[in-house]
């Protein structure tokens, strides 16, 4: 059975986001493109698609115009290991994007992405309700995620 294939909508943008997700990444690689023909709607010879992997996941990159554009309504998570891969994630995508809150950011292209430590998952679901909560509302009150300071609220200790 074949995988799902996100297809992330641009407009002229496809080669450029390609470039830049690819380099964030990095086991990221382009795999395949292909141009528009004479039939249209782009210019022909123009970049129609773009297909890139990004940790394994296959995404195909759409120049399709100005119709559509790209909301929070879909985000990517970007399951980190440590601090230091939420803060390598979250500096390079970033850059000519805009910071949300509990670890969401939208990057320059308009994609929106969840950087999140495991950590944080496991504190979500510690069979202690009163671990959950701490841990969540800490979250909460967040924009980049901080490893140190979940695990601090999840074990009752006062906010710096």
């Amino acid at each position: 059975m074949e995988p799902i294939t996100p297809c992330i909508w641009l407009d002229g943008t496809a080669d450029e986001a390609a470039d830049f997700w690819v380099s964030v990444f990095p086991d990221g690689r382009r795999l395949d493109a292909a141009t528009y023909a004479e039939s249209g709607p782009g210019e022909t010879g123009s970049t129609m698609t773009v297909e890139i992997e990004l940790r394994g996941t296959k995404f195909l990159l759409l120049n399709g115009g100005p119709i559509f554009t790209l909301s929070p309504a879909v985000s990517f998570v970007i399951d980190c290991d440590d601090q230091d891969e939420v803060d390598y994630f979250w500096s390079r995508l970033l850059d000519g994007g805009e910071p949300s809150q509990c670890g969401w950011l939208t990057d320059r292209f308009g994609l929106s992405w969840q950087v999140v430590p495991r950590r944080l998952r496991e504190l979500m679901t510690d069979p202690d309700p009163g671990r959950r909560e701490r841990a969540t509302a800490a979250m909460l009150t967040m924009v980049k995620l901080d490893v140190a300071a979940l695990e601090a609220a999840a074990d009752g200790a006062a906010p710096a």
